[in-house]
């Protein structure tokens, strides 16, 4: 079956009918604006501003009623820009009301905001209108109301993302630590966030309190924290690097102090990562069709979760290549007459998903029989740049979950050979 966009746009052109009521609605931290057309772009009404609350809400709902009936309309169909998180109140009061809701582009109403006045003037009225005309002329997307397992998904996920970003900053700072107060340390341990240097350096955190030990002393010290430790060996080295540091002498006691705020972030971090990948785990037993793709050599429980988290169900996607744009992973030209420019990525979506396909289309490359084949077959045999053959097998990669996710087919590794030949 081939996946058409065109086809998409006609249809959401179409659904808008001479008995709709289109309203945009310019979302704000506390008090969004709205504006009404009809389906041929004429002005309605007089623009409304309400807060975002449950009073609000309701105002809008008898506006909107108090224009269906003064223009003698039927069907509402109401868009807005997804505005960080402040959408998704009205998002759901609308899906309670039975109103339609759907979201335009942020980047398409920039584009499209002197349509009305060819002029560059910007007001929290003029974009709500803008909104509005979008819908009417078919530039949306309906708001897809992700089921629990995909919501917790998706929340798990986003916050994995930031306690990543906060462990890998207590990394960078403890090896800058080292590199200040003991950089001898990386003649011991070659990894600083070892099981090893980490005991180290929460026993033994300056070079001063090192000189005035023994190896006994080191090796009893790791014992109450490790069963397996360094060995006297290591304990002894560390001690003559202690002696002959070239560390900084100064400042002893800040130094510690800061180290131990270090080694107590990075605890914390790595403890929270373990129970978001724990409890992501447990969210995708309960997708029926996640075990079948983790039963596939290269994809990981992480991976699946992070785009499951962005794309929601597979199973409701019509192709593949829905994801991909979805993604943001779509093929953009540029061409005129004889001229043809160069291919690009289109990244008008969601960048975590792109970034959660692309680390798996690598991992399967790496670890897959299949796609590492595929590759080799892109790269050697079609002389595809390596790059452009990893972007072609993330389209193969969409292609493959979505299949799996709306057929009761196993992963079949002929059938994605047998494609390729």
């Amino acid at each position: 079956m081939k996946f058409k966009a065109q086809d998409k746009q006609n249809q959401l052109i179409e659904n808008i009918t001479v008995h709709h009521l289109v309203v945009g609605v310019d979302i704000a931290q506390e008090v969004h604006v709205a504006r009404a057309v009809n389906f041929r772009g004429i002005a309605l009404g007089n623009p409304l501003e309400f807060r975002n609350d449950e009073e609000g809400f309701k105002s809008l709902h008898r506006w909107i009623r108090d224009l269906l009936v003064s223009y003698k309309l039927t069907t509402t169909i109401v868009g807005m820009e997804p505005t960080g998180h402040y959408w998704l109140g009205l998002a759901h009061f609308l899906k309670d009301s039975e109103v339609e809701a759907v979201l335009v582009n942020p980047h398409l109403v920039k584009k499209n905001k002197e349509n009305r006045d060819n002029t560059r003037s910007k007001s929290d009225m003029k974009d709500a209108l803008v909104i509005a005309d979008m819908v009417k002329n078919g530039y949306y997307s309906p708001v897809r109301f992700h089921s629990a397992e995909y919501e917790e998904l998706r929340v798990l996920m986003a916050n994995r993302e930031t306690v990543v970003k906060r462990l890998v900053s207590a990394t960078n700072q403890i090896h800058r630590w080292v590199d200040i107060v003991f950089p001898e340390l990386r003649q011991v341990y070659k990894v600083l966030t070892c099981k090893g240097a980490l005991a180290t350096l929460k026993l033994f955190p300056l070079p001063a309190e090192l000189r005035k030990l023994e190896p006994d002393d080191i090796v009893s010290g790791w014992r109450t924290v490790m069963q397996r430790h360094s060995g006297f060996r290591r304990a002894k080295l560390l001690i003559d690097l202690a002696k002959r540091t070239v560390g900084s002498k100064q400042a002893s006691y800040a130094y510690k102090l800061h180290l131990k705020h270090l080694l107590e972030e990075y605890d914390l971090a790595s403890a929270q990562l373990r129970r978001i990948e724990e409890e992501a785990k447990s969210v995708l037993e309960r997708i029926p069709y996640a075990r079948k793709i983790l039963a596939i050599s290269g994809i990981s429980s992480t991976a699946l979760a992070g785009v499951l988290g962005e794309a929601g169900d597979l199973s409701k996607y019509a192709h593949g290549n829905a994801l991909l744009r979805h993604a943001g992973l779509n093929i953009t030209e540029a061409r005129s007459g004889k001229w043809s420019g160069q291919l690009t990525l289109s990244k008008r979506g969601r960048p975590r998903l792109r970034h959660f396909l692309y680390l798996i289309t690598m991992s399967m490359v790496m670890n897959n029989a299949e796609f590492t084949a595929l590759h080799q077959l892109n790269v050697h045999v079609k002389k595809l740049k390596k790059m452009k053959s990893i972007m072609k097998l993330c389209g193969k990669l969409a292609r493959l979950l979505v299949g799996l996710a709306r057929t009761e087919e196993a992963y079949n590794p002929s059938k994605v050979l047998a494609l390729a030949a």
